[in-house]
């Protein structure tokens, strides 16, 4: 699977850009495409459903969230369902133009142990008032874009300041810190996932066989078997004591068919999947 660099992909010009719009518009889905965010992103998400994988966070979004997503590696779905269309504001910013605006409307006075790789935004009236207005700018004369867009963004960040206040703050700072996610802590976060250890090696910034090494390090057992052996006994939790099928929980633990989990779970602990339900 290749990787996306965004949102190099979008702005199709030769010089970078520190502040950048594109609305993202799709008729079919995109599913679990692996993306390198190379700049800080809010996503606003108007139409469709968007599911994303992060280092620390497996969350689903639909139209009446958005998210604010940190620089980095991330897997994500962007799904139409009933709708007929896919549509999304991605509002892209640099480092520089944080720090900026951290150092005229903060006092860095914050707890800076946050290291949640989201965070997420009601799409209350304002919000939705700001895009109509985004949208406007978006076709204005490039020689007033720029400017018009550093006044847009600077007057979201104060929004958002006064909404939640010292949590969205701390967060802002946390997009400027280099403190990656601890590897335990990824790997306890995609426990009961159905990412692939490829998927799971790529959000840890890691080749396969590096992840592999450094997994077999740290528990001693091989992470194929680890994560086969915990999502198994997780299904079995779900099918004894929370009255789901076998059908219903196949493919959030990576499996591609009901018969490869009812192979692999009859395996594990000698029963099919079915009896324990039934």
């Amino acid at each position: 699977m290749s990787i996306e660099e965004i949102p190099q992909i979008y702005t199709r010009q030769e010089q970078e850009t520190d502040l950048f719009v594109y609305d993202l518009k799709m008729q079919n889905d995109t599913v679990r495409a692996k993306v390198n965010l190379t700049m800080h992103m809010f996503s606003f998400l108007q139409v469709g459903e968007k599911q994303i994988n992060l280092p620390n966070a497996s969350l689903k979004i639909d139209s009446n969230q958005s998210i604010l997503i940190k620089k980095g590696n991330c897997i994500w779905s962007e799904l139409i369902h009933k709708e007929e269309s896919y549509h999304c504001r991605l509002l892209f910013f640099s480092e520089k133009r944080l720090k900026e605006f951290l150092h005229k409307h903060t006092l860095g006075k914050v707890d800076l142990k946050q290291t949640a790789s989201h965070f997420i935004i009601e799409n209350d009236r304002y919000i939705k008032s700001y895009l109509s207005s985004l949208s406007t700018i978006i076709s204005a004369p490039k020689i007033f874009l720029n400017n018009l867009l550093s006044v847009k963004f600077e007057e979201l960040l104060l929004y958002l300041l006064n909404k939640y206040k010292k949590p969205f703050e701390s967060y802002l700072y946390s997009l400027i810190s280099d403190e990656a996610c601890p590897f335990q802590k990824l790997i306890t976060q995609h426990i009961h996932s159905n990412l692939s250890l490829e998927e799971i090696a790529f959000l840890s910034h890691m080749s396969l066989s590096t992840f592999k090494r450094k997994f077999f390090r740290k528990y001693g057992i091989t992470p194929g078997k680890w994560f086969k052996d915990q999502r198994l006994q997780k299904a079995k939790e779900l099918l004894t004591h929370k009255n789901v099928k076998p059908s219903d929980i196949y493919l959030d633990f990576g499996y591609n068919n009901l018969s490869n989990f009812s192979i692999a779970f009859k395996n594990k602990f000698g029963i099919n999947p079915s009896e324990v339900y039934s």
